[in-house]
């Protein structure tokens, strides 16, 4: 079994998917964007997303149990078709896409969002409401086609979810039955455009146990957080997601 042996791979790579485990398992997904940007400091963004996915695809599998009973269904309704387009737009793409764009889009929309909320929100009343059609449709999509570039779903889901203010446990619940299936879903598109080549498998093998411990830990975290603190994590963890893309993006188009 190949793997990867370099300590500086596994100095950010570690990390990265404790970071990932304890986002998709206690706080819905957001910050585990992260994971692939921290483990493109040591290889490529093809490579780190190659390594991420069967490592996500275990974690869903874990925090599908956990949530099994709570979850909104009409979410999933409306999401899954969009995310399944976006994820076939992605494919199709794959030889043509820009890492950095995509990372630049993803940024504006967390950003946006997060500043959105916090400064305006309150004033136009930012109360529950049920989950509508179009808007579920275009982020849905979104959501597929940066989750199948870089693993960056995370934020379309939340600039969607998070304004229904639902329960935080059923919002979590959502957003770890939506990427159990996006993830499983894009295994296929990952196999034929030769992604599971090299060491990335055995990589992920390594890393299993840091994914186990990291889900468990999120699980853990989730039950002693309160709802306020909890919404607040959120819209913070989005908003400094996208700083952190941004500075990515922007550094590279800089450098060009």
């Amino acid at each position: 079994m190949e793997i990867i042996t370099d300590p500086f791979f596994y100095l950010v790579g570690i990390p990265a998917v404790l970071i990932a485990g304890v986002s998709k398992s206690g706080f819905g997904g957001g910050l585990g964007v992260m994971a692939v940007p921290l483990m493109a400091l040591a290889l490529s963004p093809q490579a780190a997303a190659a390594i991420m996915l069967p490592i996500l695809c275990l974690m869903d599998v874990a925090n599908v149990w956990a949530y099994r009973k709570n979850w909104d269904r009409r979410n999933m309704m409306i999401l899954i078709p969009a995310a399944l387009l976006g994820i076939l737009i992605g494919t199709l793409s794959f030889s043509y896409l820009n890492e950095y764009a995509v990372k630049l889009i993803i940024a504006l929309i967390a950003i946006g969002f997060t500043l959105d909320h916090w400064f305006r929100g309150k004033k136009r009343g930012d109360e529950s409401g049920p989950a509508n059609w179009g808007k579920g449709s275009f982020w849905g999509a979104i959501a597929g086609f940066t989750s199948f570039v870089a693993h960056a779903g995370g934020p379309p889901v939340s600039v969607f979810l998070l304004p229904q203010r639902m329960d935080k446990t059923v919002f979590v619940g959502t957003t770890v039955m939506f990427f159990i299936v996006v993830n499983y879903v894009k295994l296929i598109p990952y196999w034929y455009l030769g992604q599971f080549g090299g060491a990335n498998l055995g990589t992920a093998l390594v890393l299993v146990p840091v994914a186990l411990f990291g889900t468990w830990l999120g699980l853990w975290a989730h039950d002693k957080v309160n709802a306020k603190l909890f919404y607040r994590v959120c819209y913070t963890l989005l908003f400094v997601t996208g700083l952190k893309l941004l500075f990515d993006a922007v550094l590279h188009f800089v450098s060009v």
